[in-house]
């Protein structure tokens, strides 16, 4: 089955074949997959052990991987197709929530309020499991709100930050 996957506006062709097979736009993966219980999953590509959290949120996902969070989209090749008859599309406008992707401790929030920020760009630093973790912009915009400040504990999928 094919999927079309946007990652931070970077868009792959993903296809899974019967046996677990895996191409990444034409190239193909070794990937080893395992969902260990609530968001957290773990992953094996290229020999290197990856654990990543995945949390659902309307039709899209928000990843973490070693302390960076991504937001993906995930459409399959009949979804898509259904999308371009109608003229929709994905649309980066709006307000996006970060949230914590684990119960931890905020040790720094290093954006502020109005302040406009890009893709990529690390808001907030969460302590969790002794590991200090740089949550980043999934997009580019402007810090509409903060809800956590240095020194707060919170738990899992507490929103953090306010984009829009």
């Amino acid at each position: 089955m094919k999927y079309i996957t946007t990652i931070n506006d970077k868009t792959f062709e993903v296809d899974i074949d019967k046996d677990g097979g895996v191409t990444v736009n034409g190239e193909s993966r070794a990937v080893d997959f395992l969902a260990l219980g609530g968001t957290l999953y773990s992953l094996i590509m290229n020999d290197q052990s990856i654990a990543a959290v995945i949390d659902e949120q309307h039709g899209s996902y928000e990843v973490e991987i070693g302390g960076r969070m991504y937001e993906a989209r995930v459409l399959d090749e009949r979804s898509q197709l259904m999308l371009a008859r109608t003229g929709g599309g994905m649309d980066d406008s709006g307000e996006v929530s970060i949230k914590s992707p684990m119960p931890g401790l905020i040790v720094a929030v290093v954006v502020e309020e109005g302040q406009e920020i890009e893709a990529g760009q690390t808001v907030v630093i969460l302590e969790s499991m002794k590991m200090q973790n740089e949550l980043k912009a999934p997009r580019k915009g402007i810090v509409a709100r903060i809800h956590v400040s240095a020194g707060q504990t919170v738990e899992q999928k507490k929103i953090l930050v306010t984009i829009t």
